[in-house]
């Protein structure tokens, strides 16, 4: 087959232990899926899960022990980090029951959703999308991808991010309002899920602005852990 550009390159990710890599083909999200975050952002409750999306080209991906760069992106004075475990699916389906949901994920990863908070708080004033907040550029820094046969009891793993060595979010996977099975049976209904597809299954408390030059190291317990570096705007 001809095109009369050329065609982006796949989106991937590598794998723990393989030469292989994940291919990436759609970035959900989910909102607001640790109680002590959504406090924090002002709501209270177990309100129906929400999602959004990210584009696959604003996957960064880390390899293990490398330290990936992120540039301080446009537009935005307030660029937060949110640190999430990820979800790789490698069977798709519709309608996927929430007990059957762990045989659809290929394996798990320590994600990052920046966002331009004070771009996404505008939009939500004026009742409009939140893409700008959330969707940019080098949005989606994720570490290597570790098989769900090698990882351990992951919905009872500790989540966790330090800035310049300094703790900024600590929680426990187990915290999450929608767990991993409630969550992927909700997107399914609502959207088709594929092998490819990528869930951000929410962050905990603590998120807060990032500045250039800072470090972010965050990890789940029994995954690969993330190393980022913010660099400044071009």
């Amino acid at each position: 087959m001809s095109y009369v550009i050329p065609p982006a390159p796949v989106a991937s990710l590598p794998v723990v232990g393989r030469a292989e890599r994940f291919p990436v083909r759609r970035v959900y999200c989910v909102g607001r899926n640790y109680v002590e975050h959504a406090k924090e952002m002002g709501f209270t409750g177990r309100e129906p899960p929400f999602f959004f999306f990210k584009p696959a080209d604003a996957v960064v991906p880390v390899p293990e022990g490398e330290t990936g760069k992120i540039e301080y992106p446009s537009l935005t004075k307030d660029l937060h980090h949110e640190i999430e475990l990820v979800a790789c699916i490698g069977t798709g389906g519709r309608n996927i029951a929430a007990a059957d949901a762990r045989k659809h994920i290929w394996g798990y990863a320590v994600g990052l959703d920046m966002t331009r908070r004070d771009l996404q708080g505008e939009m939500k004033k004026q009742g409009r999308p939140w893409e700008i907040g959330k969707s940019f550029e080098q949005s989606a820094p994720i570490g290597a991808v570790t098989p769900a046969a090698q990882v351990g009891d992951v919905e009872n793993a500790e989540i966790w991010l330090k800035v310049n060595g300094q703790d900024r979010q600590r929680s426990n996977v187990s915290k999450l309002i929608w767990n991993l099975g409630e969550i992927v049976e909700h997107l399914s209904k609502a959207w088709e899920l594929a092998p490819g597809d990528l869930i951000f299954t929410g962050t905990p408390e603590g998120v807060a602005a990032v500045v250039a030059g800072d470090l972010l190291e965050g990890g789940v317990t029994g995954l690969s852990p993330l190393s980022v570096k913010v660099t400044p705007a071009r």
